[in-house]
């Protein structure tokens, strides 16, 4: 059986925690890696923090969406902390897509589709007339367009997906249990058919090595 990846995220600026998250997340059960976003980033250890990680499976989330040229000086100057992945959001357009994947290297970059903390409802009130469905599935066109290594998408977009984009996909909103945080398009792990998933404070909460355990035996 093929083992279980998962991203835990690590949502947070305090050090001391972070590196407990690491160490007791050790496990021969599941693939892990870690995913640091804007909060860890843009506090003071952050970044160097970063470059002392070895042999570790590494995700940055910045969901970077801005204009080509800030895109690309953004990507260039991660491109020295040896990261895996890397977020961009896919409504940023081709022209931006195409090129930060040309300057990317080693980093995989991953194309961001509709955040899972987002409804129809909330859509709607942005101003957008599809549904999250159709616009999921319509922002995994572009991804594939712009040749993009990985792509997020929640749960309930997995299926669809898939039919369009044949590469990597990374799914947040997953719950250890019945258990939901603030994602509106959550579903429990062992439901989830991605590539990879992402969680967070299911874990990260409480007993770390007890809360993998727990998630190791609902995805066998």
């Amino acid at each position: 059986m093929k083992k279980p990846k998962i991203f835990i995220a690590c949502d947070t600026t305090n050090l001391t925690k972070v590196k407990k998250i690491i160490n007791h997340s050790k496990t021969k059960r599941i693939k892990i890696g870690y995913k640091f976003g804007l909060e860890f980033m843009n506090s003071k250890n952050g970044r160097r923090f970063i470059t002392t990680l070895r042999n570790k499976i590494i995700f940055i989330d910045l969901k970077l969406n801005d204009t080509v040229n800030t895109m690309l000086s953004t990507v260039k100057a991660l491109r020295d902390l040896k990261i895996n992945y890397l977020t961009v959001h896919i409504s940023s357009g081709l022209a931006a897509l195409k090129a930060v994947k040309k300057v990317s290297g080693k980093i995989k970059i991953i194309g961001v589709t509709t955040l899972t903390s987002l409804n129809n409802s909330d859509l709607k009130l942005i101003g957008y007339n599809k549904t999250v469905k159709s616009l999921v599935t319509h922002q995994a066109k572009l991804a594939k367009k712009a040749a993009l290594d990985a792509l997020v998408c929640s749960p309930y977009e997995v299926s669809a997906v898939k039919k369009i984009f044949k590469k990597e996909i990374i799914t947040p909103g997953v719950q250890i249990g019945k258990r939901n945080y603030d994602q509106k398009r959550s579903m429990e792990a062992k439901k989830v058919k991605s590539d990879w998933l992402v969680i967070g404070r299911a874990i990260t909460r409480g007993n770390i090595k007890k809360n993998i355990q727990n998630l190791a035996n609902e995805l066998r």
